[in-house]
């Protein structure tokens, strides 16, 4: 791939734009938003000028509603030897291209499974897709060499390619990423008009669970008007946890012995459930999780402490596997948490002590 146009300069077209020309391929930018497009070509994601001729292939970063109008007009003006795009639901827009009689040869859904929860240009990253899968969904008519240019954008942008059926995707996405992020919203919803003495005390748990709650409306009303369906049936069966879940805390309420025995029993395998679900979700590199020690650092909230953690951890020879942080409300402290091998965890809170930092149990 010497060329390539990217129809769409939000986070995904920027990223993907930054991530080729940084491994020295000639990117044209185009949006509806001019203004877009100029933002992208001054952070070094290519230039705003039109192509001379066709490339090798046009990227379109679309909103799922728009990806067929895009690659039809783009189709219609022959701008590539391929097309794909990079919107987050592959079932919808095929099915509106192929009713449009187009020749789907040169074309395949893709989606990267990497995002942030900013949107345009100024979000973007060159690295945003690193170690991210990265779905292809090509069918029987896909061109090999349309299937080539799309896995060399893949390994340009250091991600890596799962081949999916288009609806197999839509079905994933909507249990991993759409309704996931219905339910932070709903959570996160309950804190809008709570008590300022409760919100107060919010810990890294409210923090993990509404963080995806912060994206913008409008992105998320395109993605899930594109897939509402897999979406629908999903939150049906986790209203019907909900309900069940109520009737076991209420029957903890009751005076009824039984009752409350009863409501323990559900109520535990609700907990045993999600148990049985999380350790699931794929761990470090895509592997099976691992279970990791916990080294928990209190640290003043000032410049260049986590890199003199950091150091001091590499100084011992212990591996960061994983970090989170903790704020202290209302103080200028945090609570770092150094995720390790747990051989190496006794190493690592004894040298950190001697250098110094103050080690919480």
């Amino acid at each position: 791939m010497r060329t390539a146009l990217v129809i769409g300069t939000g986070l995904i077209g920027t990223s993907a734009a930054l991530a080729l020309a940084g491994r020295g391929v000639t990117v044209h930018l185009a949006d509806h938003d001019p203004e877009q497009a100029r933002t992208a070509a001054a952070l070094g994601a290519g230039t705003d000028e039109a192509p001379e001729g066709p490339v090798d292939l046009a990227i379109v970063a679309a909103p799922p509603a728009h990806v067929a109008a895009v690659l039809a007009d783009a189709m219609g003006r022959g701008v590539a030897r391929g097309y794909i795009d990079v919107a987050s639901v592959k079932g919808g827009p095929r099915r509106e291209l192929e009713g449009l009689g187009l020749d789907l040869s040169s074309y395949i859904g893709t989606h990267p499974m990497s995002g942030r929860e900013k949107s345009g240009p100024l979000a973007a990253s060159g690295d945003l897709f690193e170690g991210r899968p990265w779905v292809l969904t090509p069918t029987r008519d896909t061109d090999t060499e349309v299937l080539n240019l799309a896995l060399e954008l893949v390994s340009h942008c250091r991600a890596v390619p799962v081949v999916m059926d288009a609806d197999a995707h839509d079905r994933a996405v909507a249990l991993v990423s759409h309704m996931p992020h219905l339910v932070s919203s709903m959570v996160a919803a309950r804190l809008e008009h709570a008590e300022e003495a409760a919100v107060r005390l919010c810990g890294q748990g409210i923090r993990d669970v509404t963080r995806i709650a912060a994206s913008e409306p409008g992105m998320w009303i395109d993605i899930l008007s594109a897939n509402p369906g897999p979406v629908a049936d999903l939150l049906t069966d986790v209203a019907g946890d909900l309900e069940e879940t109520v009737r076991a805390l209420r029957a903890l309420q009751s005076a009824d012995e039984a009752k409350r025995v009863e409501g323990t029993s559900g109520i535990e395998d609700m907990l045993r459930r999600g148990n049985a679900g999380q350790v699931r979700v794929p761990g470090k590199h895509g592997s099976a999780p691992r279970v990791y020690e916990v080294v928990a650092v209190l640290i003043d909230d000032q410049p260049g402490q986590l890199a003199r953690i950091f150091a001091d951890a590499g100084r011992a020879g212990v591996n960061i596997e994983d970090v989170r942080i903790e704020h202290a409300t209302g103080q200028q402290a945090g609570l770092v948490q150094l995720m390790v091998e747990p051989s190496a965890a006794p190493v690592l809170a004894a040298s950190l002590r001697e250098r110094g930092w103050a080690i919480r149990q």
